[in-house]
């Protein structure tokens, strides 16, 4: 028996997003002797295939079940058992029926049930499960007339769509009764702005009628990377997204998304912009300036703060820690910059936690220790018995700490730790280790950012040829295969560059940029300055059960 058929085919995102009149359908249908496929076999197989709008092939042949046929079947499509008697069996069918269904997008009217049984049959003849596509048509008439219909039965739409041939349980017939059906059905999803197959296979599920008609506004929208904005009928922005797809994912909005704030925000919809990019990147970037120059009011996790925050070491005899809202270079070092005064606040205290910085703000002995340094976990000089010189030694640790060796600040959190994790007190060790977490991610930013601006202009390139330039941590110009057109070029000099990102919008693309060029092993084209990363890692942890799985 000839078994040499292509079976397996898994479809790409390009085949997924071709034109509807691209795709090649093999409109099928079953005759069986039951509902079941575990106990039943099929009596009959009819297929037409076509490809815009043209007919490719047509496919019918009676199948014996090998047992015989109940009478209420026969009753039903006028298939006896003498009719059978000198048919094929399903394993001599089924290859020529393969080779003919090929790679096509399955459709059917309730298709799940002919589907059953077509790989029931496949995986007794051992061939590889079906990969194909499907639609059904029952459901595509559910989205789009079901208020036009008595009933969503094959035989009152055809009677509906005036098909030239009616359904009569036999399976060419009926195929071709579907076929008709599901091509007025394309051409009813058209004014929908439903043109290519990804948009087909998602139809059926898209849920929220009262706002579905705005998904035209969703037609012109191109299959690229770039960066989506919804606007209210004032053109006020609402909100901003990116996406490696921009039609793919703007339609996914109404397609059963039930969350509250999304109906709120498909009621306010009046627009729909775009601004195409040439990588993800320059999406994410482009995404990000625009939500921090129009702050959205849907954009609700990704909403910019009114103010950044940043912890100064101070310039003073004895410097302690000061959280400011203005970055000015007129302290030993800077941290940050962080959302909010909370944050700011736990990370003073992981520090506090760290080293015995100074806490109190007694710049001369008087009136007795505070009470941190009667606690002895801070050395102050409230009680006189501390000299600057000794207290140097401790700001020396902390500045390096900030630098080019973490672990001095790090690795004393996560001993504490792990000691009030053996003493069973463990809240503390949890709030500790959220300390240890904002710290580590506030020094992995500062290191960043030192090492963009070292970098000066740089251009790298990615495993896929896409390039991107970078002047002292933003973003200046994006292209491919090494070729980059720079948008605009930085001109501030290096004495004038801070030692932390001036503000959250400013940290967040510099973290962006690294995460691009670690994760995408991306390959320096040119370096202006010098691009250097300190060996000693900055570690994130995890909760046992977390690093466990």
């Amino acid at each position: 028996m000839l078994r040499a058929v292509a079976l397996s085919f898994q479809p790409s995102f390009d085949d997924l997003s071709a034109p509807l009149i691209d795709v090649t359908f093999c409109v099928l249908d079953l005759e069986t002797t039951g509902g079941s496929a575990a106990d039943c076999e099929i009596t009959e197989i009819g297929a037409v295939k076509h490809r815009g709008g043209e007919l490719l092939g047509t496919f019918q042949t009676l199948v014996d079940p090998g047992g015989p046929i109940p009478p209420f079947i026969t009753v039903l499509t006028g298939i006896t058992e003498t009719m059978v008697a000198k048919a094929p069996t399903i394993a001599e069918v089924l290859p020529s029926f393969l080779e003919f269904m090929g790679d096509s997008v399955i459709v059917g009217h309730n298709v799940r049930f002919d589907l059953s049984f077509l790989r029931a049959v496949v995986e007794k003849c051992g061939y590889p499960p079906l990969e194909n596509r499907w639609v059904d048509t029952a459901a595509l008439a559910r989205r789009l007339v079901r208020d036009e219909v008595r009933n969503l039965k094959l035989g009152t739409l055809a009677a509906h769509f005036r098909s030239p041939v009616q359904p009569v349980h036999r399976a060419l017939g009926d195929a071709q009764a579907t076929a008709h059906v599901f091509h007025t059905l394309l051409e009813r999803a058209g004014t929908l702005g439903v043109t290519n197959l990804d948009d087909l296979l998602q139809l059926p599920t898209a849920r929220g009628a009262s706002h579905y008609s705005k998904i035209r506004l969703t037609e012109d929208l191109p299959r690229r990377p770039g960066v989506y904005i919804f606007r209210d009928r004032h053109g006020h922005p609402l909100y901003i997204g990116k996406s490696t797809n921009l039609r793919g994912r703007v339609r996914q909005y109404f397609y059963g998304d039930q969350r509250r704030s999304v109906t709120n925000l498909m009621r306010e919809l009046h627009d729909v912009d775009h601004i195409v990019c040439d990588s993800a990147i320059e999406a994410e970037i482009t995404e990000l300036r625009m939500i921090h120059a129009h702050r959205p009011r849907y954009n609700r996790r990704s909403r910019p703060p009114k103010s950044s925050h940043f912890i100064k070491v101070t310039d003073e005899t004895f410097p302690r820690l000061s959280i400011v809202r203005v970055p000015r270079q007129d302290g030993l070092a800077l941290l940050g910059p962080f959302r909010s005064r909370r944050s700011a606040q736990e990370v003073v205290m992981a520090l506090w936690d760290a080293m015995p910085l100074r806490r109190c703000r007694k710049a001369h002995p008087g009136g007795g220790p505070c009470a941190a340094a009667q606690l002895g976990v801070a050395r102050c000089p409230c009680d006189g018995s501390l000299s600057a010189a000794e207290y140097r030694s401790v700001v020396d640790d902390l500045l390096k700490g900030l630098g080019s060796s973490p672990s001095l600040l790090l690795d004393p959190l996560v001993e504490r730790m792990h000691r009030l994790a053996r003493e069973r007190r463990y809240e503390e060790a949890a709030v500790l280790r959220e300390r240890h977490n904002l710290l580590a991610r506030a020094l992995e930013t500062r290191r960043i950012w030192e090492t963009l601006l070292a970098a000066g202009y740089l251009v790298a390139e990615d495993k896929s040829g896409n390039s991107v330039a970078i002047d002292h941590g933003r973003l200046v110009g994006t292209g491919a295969e090494g070729s980059v057109v720079a948008t605009s070029r930085t001109t501030d000099t290096p004495s004038q560059e801070m030692e932390v990102p001036p503000s959250v919008e400013a940290a967040e693309e510099a973290r962006l940029l690294w995460k691009w060029l670690d994760r995408d092993a991306a390959r320096l084209v040119e370096v202006a300055g010098t691009f250097t990363v300190p060996i000693d890692p900055i570690n994130i942890l995890r909760p046992a059960s977390t690093r466990a799985a």
